[in-house]
């Protein structure tokens, strides 16, 4: 059935083991879902035994793979996915140093943070020397996720910053009373309905929704200032959520060099005490492009469902908690 699309080749398999189980001819297991392929490691460049593994960081941060999140395609990057390869690495005593490739605008609070633990546990564990390339982007919770490496270096086009959090919800109720909608509500618990989307947030709601994103912001300030070594003064004069180019970025200490991903790899390999090395990337099969530049996929090819994971289209919308540097109207 190598000719036929893999949906119809599905579906005459199906047919087959239903009609064959009702006549009582065979019992067969058959699963729906592809299993993910193991990780396979790829040479890009370069050549001796120890391995400087370069690890990309692109598009938003997302603690699961979305179902058409705010109707948004390309690439993601998973916790789940950046602990498998750095699980992978930390079984390798060939990888001497990690380069992140870093091109992500930023996204979900705890996306960030898990993405940061990971890299720092990875670290300390392996005692290996990280360096982050920014190739493009590092704004918001791609800066925090940065935080992690040893050095952090630019292109000299690259937008760094967007120290900050936000929160957003869409607030309905006016579109719903056009077309003739209400919501009905049983709580118990007076402010169970917390930052609801179907009426405005009360005065004493939009005080505790703020004191949540000042506490997620001193944490990113905190960090900031820890892993750049600067005090929390120094950082607070940077975290407006505003975003810096490269040489203003460099000149706020925000950086350590501007440059391009041949002087990170070099820089990397330097810092391990190498003389030479092989730059490797982990893809699955059938993913994988043999370019320093190429992307690797953060997340399923398109916004559909996982294998082994129903669609949540119709899930209510949850708070969510953003280390983004957003565009959207009224954002701040």
């Amino acid at each position: 059935m190598s000719g036929l699309p893999r949906g119809l080749a599905k579906f005459i398999i199906i047919m087959l083991v239903v009609g064959a189980s009702a006549i009582g001819c065979v019992t067969v297991k058959v699963s729906l879902w592809e299993e993910a392929a193991p990780l396979e490691e790829k040479v890009i460049s370069g050549q001796g035994r120890d391995k400087i593994l370069l690890l990309d960081i692109s598009g938003m941060l997302l603690e699961q793979s979305p179902t058409r999140w705010l109707g948004l395609g390309g690439p993601v990057s998973l916790p789940s996915r950046i602990k498998e390869e750095l699980k992978k690495a930390s079984e390798d005593k060939r990888v001497k140093a990690v380069v992140l490739r870093v091109h992500s605008p930023g996204g979900t609070v705890n996306a960030a943070d898990l993405i940061y633990h990971e890299l720092v546990r990875f670290k300390k564990d392996r005692q290996v020397r990280i360096i982050a390339w920014v190739m493009g982007l590092a704004a918001s919770g791609g800066y925090y996720v940065a935080q992690a490496a040893d050095t952090i270096i630019a292109q000299p086009t690259s937008i760094i910053g967007s120290i900050g959090v936000v929160a957003l919800k869409f607030n309905v109720k006016e579109l719903m009373d056009k077309i003739g909608v209400d919501t009905e509500v049983v709580k118990a618990g007076r402010l169970k309905d917390l930052w609801s989307p179907f009426r405005p947030a009360s005065p004493e709601e939009a005080l505790l929704m703020q004191g949540i994103i000042d506490d997620f912001y001193h944490r990113f300030v905190d960090v900031v200032a820890e892993n750049r070594q600067l005090s929390r003064a120094q950082v607070l004069k940077c975290a407006d959520g505003r975003i810096f180019t490269a040489s203003q970025a460099l000149a706020h200490r925000l950086l350590d060099s501007i440059g391009y991903l041949d002087e990170a790899l070099e820089l990397a390999k330097d810092q391990a005490g190498l003389k030479e090395a092989t730059v490797v990337r982990y893809h699955r099969p059938e993913t994988y492009v043999n370019n320093i530049y190429s992307l690797m996929p953060g997340g399923p090819p398109s916004f559909g469902s996982m294998p082994g994971q129903p669609e949540a289209q119709g899930a209510a919308p949850l708070p969510e908690f953003f280390y983004l540097w957003s565009l959207a109207p009224g954002a701040s």
